[in-house]
């Protein structure tokens, strides 16, 4: 059996017409888990309209995207287990491609599909990432904005990560492996759990030959003083969980004298005050939050 879990944040439309493709595509020998992050209402009434064997978890606090998944994986029966925002929409074959590729490839541990733009569903999101520059943080998505021509569709290979929005694992590997990390909050946790699977000796594929559709912008997203904390703090809380000495002392230099400088200036050029306090606020959190790592995991207190 599949495990579906997704969180939903106040986008309970978004969570229906993904609750509808799975009724339509995923096929009868699933679970399928709803975390509903910070709700004010109990809406498992609404999204059991939609899937009617739905388990439905309400957590009154935000608990951001891995605390959320961590709940429904808790409750998960499951011997996989899917990972689906819920912006997203599955296709016909999804479940049975993904399950099969993961059974053939017993040296996978995370498998994330072809994800294509939903509202152009010719555009390409992910195919695929190289792995991440220690010494700089940074890395590149594979396939990005490519017309898809099926030449992914015979395609399942070793990718440097996963993605956060539809991921695939065993039960057992998780079980071994352990829950993402909490304290990420928003983005960087999936990577970091990539990690994580990679030092167990797991690897991380794509694959095309199942596809699903994401309903993110296609231009750059809006941003907002909580994206830029969150990205400005969580790219260094990666480099310090997952880097080796060396890469981590680097890092710190070069984030703390180019990229930081650059982002703030960028900012306040625009009049963005609010943008450039929140960068130099994430920035200073891994300053104040500088606890010493243990087995390459850190534990720091909550924001």
């Amino acid at each position: 059996m599949v495990s579906i879990i997704t969180v939903n944040y106040h986008q309970n439309s978004m969570t229906i017409d993904l609750l509808r493709s799975i009724r339509a595509y995923a096929g009868p020998d699933v679970e399928v888990i709803v975390v509903d992050n910070g709700s004010t209402e109990d809406y498992g009434d609404l999204f059991r309209a939609e899937y009617s064997n739905l388990i439905y978890i309400r957590s009154e606090k935000n608990l951001g995207f891995a605390g959320g998944n961590n709940l429904g994986i808790k409750q998960a029966k499951g011997d996989y287990l899917l990972f689906l925002n819920n912006d997203t929409e599955i296709t016909a074959g999804f479940i049975f491609s993904m399950r099969g590729e993961i059974e053939r490839h017993a040296d996978i541990g995370l498998l994330s599909p072809l994800i294509l733009y939903f509202d152009d569903k010719r555009k390409i999101q992910y195919a695929g990432y190289t792995p991440i520059n220690y010494f700089t943080g940074r890395n590149k998505g594979l396939g990005v904005m490519e017309d898809d021509q099926g030449q992914y569709d015979h395609t399942t290979n070793e990718t440097g990560y996963c993605h956060g929005a539809a991921m695939m694992c065993r039960k057992t590997d998780l079980d071994r492996v352990g829950l993402m990390e909490e304290h990420f909050f928003l983005y960087y946790e999936e990577l970091d759990w990539c990690e994580k699977f990679k030092r167990a000796g797991l690897k991380m594929a794509f694959t095309g030959k199942a596809k699903i559709y994401h309903k993110e912008s296609m231009s750059v997203g809006k941003v907002s003083p909580l994206k830029t904390y969150f990205l400005m703090r969580n790219r260094w809380l990666f480099i310090r969980r997952n880097a080796p000495l060396l890469a981590r002392f680097f890092f710190s230099c070069y984030y703390l004298l180019i990229p930081t400088p650059v982002a703030i200036i960028r900012y306040l050029a625009k009049g963005r005050i609010d943008l450039a306090k929140a960068a130099l606020k994430g920035v200073m959190w891994n300053i104040t939050h500088a606890t010493k790592s243990n087995d390459l995991g850190i534990k720091l207190p909550t924001t």
